[in-house]
């Protein structure tokens, strides 16, 4: 048992520091004076880079601010509907949403809106990404028309090489488009490491390619997006299942924008920018001081109050929260999460939740020591009973997320920004306090507190 218990405590230690590690700035510089001298510390955390075998990871290390909290962009397009049918207006422009929707995902997890409105004879896209988004990039990627075609070499007279196109040498159409695509997806090449764009074609498509690939082995076809070729590989063999790959010397992120824009296709209803603009956050700088002020004080009474009713249990239990709050802000960056105002507040949410457990295993503890247990079996019993009743209550919050958080984006169910940030801190919260109110405080401990045993 006490190997065990050792073992789990180093396992602890490590996740916590890695976790430190992330949830640290990127990059901090202080001067500071010391008997009569300035010293300058400086400190700079590379972001998330490294390979295991064919898998690449690469992540910047920073935390994403909502709308409320960091401003963001706003963008208007005007849609042209003059060549939509009356009665298909409505279903052009839902789609027209969707997949501009499905665009802007692009920019990770964040609470972005997209939107369309009716003034008259005026149809309008409304687009707001919160956080530092490149407004350039992020306008070029919601306008733009992904169209894929694959063509084939084509022999040309000796004569005309010297002068030929790129068009001209895959001159020879193939009838495989972006219409037939079913899905793109990133890939990494299993020998080299760097991302591709791996794509899996429909029914018909694949029909098409698996005779393409059979009539034409040993020529090269050319895959073009948006008329820029992007590769021209040789056809080795007949390709039978469907799939292909785009290979190039692509960086992680414009790997996924192609996959954005492919998966996108073009889009239903054509539309022109009629306004950008950099947008303040929408809660002043004063009310996110004044909350996150009140948040740390709320937090700091419950430490006192952890502390003044358990004594050294509480003093645990404290670390305890400190070590959740660390891995809390290290999965922020990680996944990424965007925080907002209702995301902070279901973060501290969950931290409540957290002494609660913490509190309900202490008053167990308790009622064991006053029926005569040793201290060892009353602390191990206080976990277990508690256990019970921490799991099914923290069950019914995760019922409770899942429901506001709506992944499969169900419509008769809440599709608020606002409120999914909310259930996704609060949902990771309930993941972490299970950990730390029964892992890391029961090691915690096993491992110091030795009061009890010595009276």
């Amino acid at each position: 048992m006490k190997e065990r218990n050792k073992t789990v405590f180093w396992f602890i230690v490590v996740v916590t520091l890695l976790s430190f590690l992330v949830a640290l700035p990127g990059k901090f510089e202080k001067e500071i004076s010391w008997r009569g001298k300035k010293h300058k510390i400086a400190f700079h955390r590379p972001d998330l880079d490294f390979k295991i075998g064919p898998l690449k990871i690469s992540r910047p290390l920073y935390l994403h601010r909502g709308m409320d909290i960091a401003g963001g962009v706003h963008f208007v397009f005007r849609a042209k509907m003059d060549k939509i049918p009356g009665e298909d207006r409505d279903k052009a422009l839902e789609s027209l949403r969707e997949n501009i929707q499905r665009r802007v995902n692009l920019f990770g997890v964040s609470e972005s809106s997209v939107w369309v409105t009716k003034n008259l004879d005026e149809y309008h896209l409304i687009v707001e990404i919160p956080g530092d988004v490149d407004p350039k990039q992020a306008a070029s990627l919601i306008g733009q028309t992904a169209q894929l075609d694959f063509r084939l070499e084509e022999t040309l007279p000796p004569e005309a090489t010297a002068t030929a196109t790129i068009y001209d040498l895959f001159a020879k159409e193939t009838g495989l488009t972006g219409a037939h695509l079913k899905r793109a997806t990133v890939e990494f090449d299993p020998n080299t490491g760097k991302p591709q764009v791996g794509l899996e074609f429909n029914e018909e498509g694949k029909k098409i390619f698996a005779r393409i690939t059979k009539e034409n082995v040993g020529k090269r076809m050319a895959i073009f997006l948006d008329m820029f070729p992007l590769s021209a590989p040789v056809i080795k063999e007949p390709i039978l299942n469907g799939k292909a790959v785009i290979s190039g010397d692509f960086t992680l992120e414009q790997a996924k924008r192609m996959v954005s824009q492919l998966n996108a296709g073009a889009l239903p209803v054509e539309i022109e920018m009629v306004q950008q603009q950099k947008i303040a956050p929408t809660l002043g700088s004063d009310s996110i001081r004044r909350g996150v002020m009140a948040g740390l004080v709320g937090v700091a009474l419950v430490a006192f109050f952890m502390i003044a009713n358990y004594g050294f249990l509480g003093v645990l239990a404290v670390v305890g929260l400190v070590i959740y709050g660390i891995i809390s802000l290290a999965l922020y960056k990680l996944i990424p999460v965007t925080l907002t105002m209702s995301g902070i507040s279901g973060f501290l949410l969950s931290l409540g939740m957290a002494v609660d457990s913490n509190i309900l295993i202490f008053e167990r503890m308790k009622e064991e020591l006053w029926a005569g247990k040793p201290w060892q079996v009353a602390m191990e019993l206080g976990f277990g009973r508690a256990w019970d009743s921490i799991k099914d209550a923290n069950i019914c919050t995760l019922i409770i997320c899942f429901i506001l958080f709506n992944p499969f984006n169900w419509s008769f169910l809440n599709t608020s920004g606002m409120v999914r940030g909310f259930a996704l801190t609060l949902g990771l919260g309930v993941i972490l306090e299970i950990f730390t109110g029964i892992v890391v405080v029961r090691t915690l401990i096993r491992t110091f507190y030795r009061g009890e045993k010595e009276k």
